[in-house]
């Protein structure tokens, strides 16, 4: 008890130092609204859906998980190689931080059949507009929440060769 009474205040200042704020995913104030998200005309949503701080970390779990992106069941990269029954059918997003931009990845993230077209498999992740074949309990919600999005943004533009990753072990 003692131990988490020195660390809990080590924490707090830390960030009184360094002005930090601790602010949980669930405290964000302003989330876009799928229906007031623009792709633009050259396929970018440039302004990201939440003001909440986006974690690299929660976005690779949401690649992975597969009652949430479920990434993996089409998608491979470095991070997830490891894994049983991976996808073989979108492209590998090895360096995916070096090809396209924040705005590039989120606009794919946001509504894939604007930006890839409507022959895509890939899901649009933050729409509402119907899907075919949608369940009547799932019409008019999104597959991810806005800050789900921008974890896996962060993730995938986390994808660089700055990284230090050269692929040798």
């Amino acid at each position: 008890m003692k131990r988490q009474n020195v660390l809990s205040k080590a924490v707090n200042i830390c960030v009184a130092m360094w002005g930090v704020s601790i602010v949980s995913p669930a405290a964000a104030q302003t989330v876009t609204s799928p229906a007031d998200v623009v792709i633009t005309d050259n396929f970018t949503v440039e302004e990201p859906l939440t003001d909440a701080l986006p974690d690299a970390f929660r976005g690779l779990d949401v690649f992975v998980d597969r009652k949430l992106g479920n990434c993996v069941a089409c998608h491979s990269n470095f991070d997830v190689a490891a894994m049983q029954f991976l996808g073989e059918i979108g492209p590998n997003l090895d360096w995916i931080g070096d090809r396209l931009s924040e705005g590039e990845i989120r606009a794919i993230m946001v509504d894939s059949k604007v930006v890839l077209g409507d022959q895509t498999v890939m899901p649009a992740f933050y729409t509402a507009r119907p899907g075919f074949r949608t369940l009547e309990s799932f019409q008019g919600k999104t597959i991810l929440t806005a800050l789900q999005v921008e974890d896996v943004v962060a993730y995938l533009s986390s994808l660089s060769q700055e990284t230090g990753f050269d692929g040798v072990d």
